[in-house]
């Protein structure tokens, strides 16, 4: 059964020095109305494991096929530098809006993904670090992306230290999904980006969810999916997120009351095995957040399994939102659960 910590500051939030996630999605929206690749992804209504995880009903938003980028980041780092695009754009000459500008940045792979999309679209350069654990299988995708892929260090955090001092040396743009003191802008950008999904979801289910599942790294999507949450239906639902017991970056944040870093083994959930949060996700789920939960390793590989089964290839990332459910949290009966497949398979 996963482990779970009741959040003390739920609705108070910490004192910290950033800004709150945006909840309000239209700028987003209209931003991406005028993007040919955009299209709304589905929500699943799956009575069949609802009824095995012994609650009414359960809806996934599927991110699988987001922009043909294979996860939800489609939305975050490419809005970012479509803002910077619509800035300085003449003529709507978008493809060539941004040459010269160069934008680097460390990534697990879907991060760097849509860095290196959004680069591509409006004349940009990309240029990707990559720890030594992030599978060749994302280098090749980003490289096909015409992003530059550079490897740095064993784990994330040594990734994103190649990436930060890059960006100096050379006069690069970083653009992280995470925030710290001093660096809140551009991550709140691509945040704000995420509220696409969370909007199409409020729209697409049938009645407003009792219980949210939200997994989290950095804690960027869960941040603003719990801030869109607030926003739509108020105090209602649960929102619960979840993190790998090897990466508790934000479980241990809230704990303290202050961003801590975290130390573990790596975590086949490669997408959430970040150490230290998010300054600006940490400030939304210490307002927004209920419940936070810990996943072992096999309870994510069983719940990679049981979507399977049920015809959802996707990653221990992907599932971990819904493994917490499938692993023993006890949920009411009568619950309307939403969670979401937040990427396809890794050889997909």
């Amino acid at each position: 059964m996963p482990v779970t910590f009741a959040n003390p500051h739920r609705g108070r939030g910490l004192d910290l020095d950033a800004p709150f996630p945006c909840s309000d999605a239209s700028g987003v929206m209209q931003l991406l109305g005028q993007c040919p690749a955009h299209a709304e992804t589905a929500l699943l209504d799956l009575p069949e494991l609802a009824a095995r995880c012994g609650v009414a009903q359960l809806y996934l938003k599927d991110e699988r096929n987001r922009m043909g980028l294979g996860s939800f980041k489609a939305l975050g780092a490419a809005h970012a530098i479509a803002r910077a695009a619509a800035d300085r754009v003449v003529d709507s000459a978008w493809q060539q809006a941004l040459v010269g500008q160069t934008y680097v940045t460390a990534s697990a792979g879907n991060h760097g993904l849509s860095v290196a999309a959004g680069a591509a679209l409006f004349g940009a350069r990309a240029v990707v670090y990559l720890a030594e654990t992030v599978p060749e299988s994302f280098a090749a995708r980003l490289r096909a992306k015409g992003a530059e892929v550079v490897r740095e260090g064993h784990d994330y955090e040594a990734s994103m230290a190649g990436a930060e001092i890059a960006a100096e040396v050379n006069g690069w743009t970083l653009l992280s999904d995470s925030s710290w003191p001093g660096y809140v802008d551009l991550p709140y950008l691509v945040m704000e980006g995420y509220l696409q999904l969370a909007q199409e979801a409020a729209t697409q289910i049938p009645q407003q969810p009792t219980h949210i599942l939200l997994q989290a790294g950095v804690g960027g999507l869960a941040a603003s999916v719990a801030a869109h949450a607030r926003r739509t239906w108020g105090d209602a639902p649960q929102i619960i997120v979840v993190e790998p017991e090897s990466a508790p970056a934000l479980v241990e944040s809230i704990r303290a009351g202050a961003v801590v870093d975290t130390a573990g083994p790596v975590s086949a959930m490669g997408r959430l095995d970040c150490k230290t949060p998010s300054m600006i996700a940490l400030q939304g789920l210490a307002r927004d957040a209920d419940l936070f939960v810990t996943l072992t390793e096999e309870e994510a590989a069983t719940a990679v399994t049981t979507l399977a089964d049920h015809g959802l290839a996707t990653t221990p990332s992907g599932a971990a939102g819904i493994a917490a459910l499938l692993a023993g949290l006890n949920l009411p009966p009568e619950a309307r659960v939403l969670a979401i497949l937040s990427e396809g398979p890794e050889d997909a």
